[in-house]
């Protein structure tokens, strides 16, 4: 089922996409999100899936589109793909997928990249914001015509700055010794 274009287009907006970015969608369908982010913002995009025909299809629109110097379309494992170029991530997958390949997107993605899921949330890490676009039509295989409101997330990879940090400070009586301890979870610190 593919991301209806009033929903990829606000993603986008949340994400905050510009010509700079490199925008990832892993799952990518017909293309519509990388497709979109070029045409409208003028981003680079990469689109992945496991399907050869999705690809295809992919590509032609991006020809139909006028961006075929902007996206690239591979087919691919999403877990094998490797994500380190992207600054920003799009996905419509189930909630269990979004969960598998959350340790990849800590481990691969720098600091600052933004990621934004349609429909489908990352478990016990909270979403930096959250948006939703109402009365939206699915063209569901079984359902043609299908009205629901469309939820998506929104979450920035943190840096990690868990641990302990050391620090001395110039006193009159000589240096004071400073020591912090961090504990994180996600973009959460104490």
């Amino acid at each position: 089922v593919a991301t209806p274009q009033p929903v990829v287009i606000e993603m986008l907006k949340m994400a905050k996409v510009t010509k700079d970015d490199v925008v990832y969608d892993l799952g990518c369908g017909d293309g519509r999100i990388v497709i979109m982010a070029a045409k409208l913002f003028g981003a680079r995009g990469v689109g992945v899936d496991i399907d050869p025909i999705r690809i295809r299809e992919s590509n032609e629109n991006a020809r139909k589109a006028g961006v075929t110097e902007r996206v690239k379309f591979f087919q691919g494992d999403l877990f094998k793909t490797n994500l380190s170029e992207a600054s920003v991530v799009t996905l419509y997958l189930f909630h269990e997928l979004n969960m598998a390949l959350r340790p990849k997107l800590f481990n691969e993605l720098k600091p600052g990249t933004r990621i934004v899921s349609h429909d489908f949330d990352m478990g016990d890490w909270k979403p930096d914001n959250k948006g939703e676009v109402l009365n939206v039509k699915y063209h569901y295989p079984d359902r043609a015509g299908y009205v629901r409101d469309a939820p998506f997330y929104y979450w920035v990879i943190p840096a990690n700055v868990a641990g302990l940090w050391r620090w001395s400070v110039p006193a009159s009586t000589g240096e004071r010794q400073y020591t912090l301890r961090l504990d994180q979870k996600f973009q959460e610190i104490s």
